[in-house]
């Protein structure tokens, strides 16, 4: 990587591989990249997860601390304190549930559900921001572009839970809500996106809207 940013020395960097079961790519690789980045002063865009944090204080706006109860949330909390450290110039940008498209895992996951390729349940006490892939996209050129640095906060203007947004996707793609069972895991993970989306011009929709 060090070597590849090196040869290309680009003027900035967006940062969004992460493998949730695998703390050396989440974590390690976000260091390794932030110290690539500040060697040939590139701008690093890195992009972090609403995961940080545990749902036990929201909504949760740019000034909240990491407070990850998932491997995958302490990776992505790890990450983000050495992007701090190796690159203070850097945005970190959190995000929710991403969809468009019909690829996403969420997309993914309620057609497997609703066709009983899979067994299983959406919780309707799990509680996201879910932000359309394309809205997200534009929105981070937007902030690197622009050089900002500092804390980023990039949900959808709506909070709906896990089975809300399954039912929403199913009847956009033709299948029956009723398929998917309803469950109960208790979680309020909204991201408060006021402050950065008053920096945009891209407008972080809402699921009800870009799903309809």
């Amino acid at each position: 990587m060090e070597a590849l940013i090196r040869d290309i020395r680009p003027e900035a960097v967006i940062h969004t591989a992460f493998r949730q079961s695998d703390w050396v790519t989440t974590a390690d690789g976000a260091a390794h990249l932030a110290v690539a980045a500040e060697a040939v002063g590139a701008h690093l865009v890195h992009v972090s997860s609403d995961a940080v944090f545990s749902g036990s204080n929201s909504p949760y706006d740019e000034a909240a601390a990491p407070d990850p109860v998932t491997p995958y949330g302490a990776a992505k909390a790890a990450a983000e304190t050495a992007v701090r450290a190796i690159a203070p110039g850097a945005l970190i940008a959190r995000t929710s549930l991403i969809i468009g498209g019909g690829r996403s895992s969420s997309e993914s996951l309620v057609h497997e559900l609703a066709n009983g390729i899979r067994q299983g349940m959406l919780f309707t006490d799990d509680i996201r921001c879910p932000v359309h892939v394309s809205d997200l996209a534009a929105a981070l050129l937007e902030l690197m572009e622009s050089g900002h640095a500092g804390m980023a906060h990039l949900g959808g203007a709506e909070a709906v839970s896990r089975h809300q947004l399954g039912c929403l996707i199913a009847r956009r793609d033709g299948l029956d809500p009723a398929d998917l069972r309803a469950g109960s895991r208790p979680s309020d993970i909204r991201l408060d996106s006021i402050k950065t989306q008053q920096l945009l011009r891209t407008r972080l929709r809402g699921v009800s809207e870009f799903l309809t």
